[in-house]
C-alpha cells in the first residue's frame, strides 16, 4: 500500500554518494524524476559520523546525525527523510533510536545544538526511510509496473542488502511487522521491486553478509575474501548481476572484483549494478542517465544483449 507522504522528501544523499557512490546519486535523482517523486536535498547537511566518529565518541555522532534531522523538519518542514546510503541511514535510525531511549545522548545533543545555533531536534520529529522504503512507499510494485518502459525481463539478479540494512534489529523498529513490512532475517524489498519491474530474481543466500567495508584500508585481504564469497555465491545462484543498494558495498564488491583476480587469482563475471540504476533502465532511461559509464564493473554489453539499455 503507497502512502502519499512518501512523494515529496527531504533528501540526505550523504558524504558517499557526492564521492565514489555518485552513480547512486545520479540514478536515484534520475529514477524519482521519472517516477513525478520529489527530493528535496537537506540544506546545508553534514556527514552523519559514519564510522570514524562512531568509533570515537558515539554521542557525537548521535549529534551529527541529529542536525540532518533537525535541518529536515524544524528548517524545512519535512516530516520524511531519506538516506539511500546503509551506514547515513544506519546511523540517523541510531540516532533517533538513541535520543528516545538515552538520556546522555539528550543531554550532549542539546548542548551541542545550543552552541551550534539550530533547534534541536527531539525523537520523533521526522521518519527515517532508505531509498528502498522510499520507491516501495511512494510507487509500490504495482505502480512500477505500469510504468516500465524496457522490461529487465531474463535478467538474473541476486539482491545484495549488506549487514548494516537490518542490523542492528532495534533500531528499526518498523521492520518485521508482518504483511506488507521489511524483514530484517530475510530482507526482500529490492526483490519485491525489481520483479516488478521483470528482472529475474536468484535464490541468493549471502543477502545480508558483510562485505568487509568498514576494514577495507585496514585489512584488505580479509574485505577481498569477504566480497570474493559474496561474489561466487552469487555466481554459483546463477546471477549475472548483483544489485545493490548502498555505496560502500557496491564500492567495495567493485575494487575487491578487480583485487581478487590480481591477488589471489580468483576471477568472477558477474556485474555490479545499483538497484535505482536497474530500474532506471526498465524506465526507459539511458545507460548515461542513470550513470552506468561511472560504474567500475562494465554491465552495458551485458545489458545490450539483453534488449535493456
Amino acid at each position: 500500500m503507497t502512502e502519499k507522504k512518501y512523494e515529496k522528501v527531504a533528501y540526505y544523499p550523504g558524504c558517499a554518494l557526492e564521492g565514489t557512490g555518485h552513480a547512486y546519486n545520479r540514478s536515484t535523482k534520475a529514477l524519482g524524476k521519472a517516477l513525478d517523486l520529489e527530493l528535496e536535498e537537506v540544506k546545508n547537511w553534514n556527514c552523519c559520523g559514519a564510522m570514524e566518529v562512531k568509533n570515537v565518541d558515539p554521542e557525537i555522532q548521535t549529534y551529527l546525525s541529529s542536525r540532518v534531522m533537525s535541518i529536515a523538519a524544524n528548517e524545512m518542514g519535512h516530516d520524511v527523510v531519506m538516506a539511500p546510503c546503509n551506514g547515513c541511514y544506519h546511523n540517523l535510525k541510531k540516532a533517533e533510536y538513541d535520543l528516545g531511549h538515552k538520556e546522555k545522548s539528550r543531554e550532549v545533543t542539546s548542548r551541542l545544538s545550543e552552541k551550534a545555533g539550530h533547534e534541536t531536534y527531539e525523537a520523533g520529529q521526522i521518519e527515517t526511510i532508505h531509498a528502498l522504503d522510499w520507491i516501495k512507499g511512494a510507487i509500490g510494485e504495482d505502480g512500477l509496473r505500469e510504468k516500465v518502459k524496457s522490461s529487465l525481463k531474463g535478467l538474473k539478479v541476486a539482491n545484495y542488502y549488506g549487514c548494516m540494512y537490518t542490523r542492528p534489529r532495534h533500531i528499526f523498529p518498523e521492520k518485521d511487522q508482518g504483511e506488507g513490512s521489511e524483514s530484517t532475517s530475510k530482507p526482500h524489498f529490492m526483490d519485491d521491486l525489481l520483479e516488478a519491474a521483470g528482472a529475474d530474481n536468484v535464490d541468493f543466500p549471502l543477502k545480508t553478509a558483510c562485505c568487509g567495508g568498514a576494514h577495507t584500508l585496514s585489512d584488505s585481504d580479509t574485505s577481498t575474501r569477504l566480497v570474493l564469497n559474496i561474489l561466487k555465491a552469487a555466481e554459483a545462484s546463477g546471477a549475472e548481476v548483483i544489485a545493490t543498494e548502498c555505496p560502500t558495498c557496491h564500492t567495495g564488491l567493485e575494487m575487491h572484483q578487480i583485487r581478487a583476480e590480481k591477488t589471489l587469482g580468483e576471477k568472477t563475471n558477474v556485474k555490479i549494478v545499483y538497484f535505482t540504476q536497474l530500474l532506471g533502465l526498465a524506465m526507459g532511461l539511458s545507460p548515461r542517465k542513470v550513470g552506468l559509464q561511472e560504474n567500475i564493473s562494465n554491465s552495458r554489453t551485458l545489458f545490450k544483449a539483453k534488449g535493456i539499455a
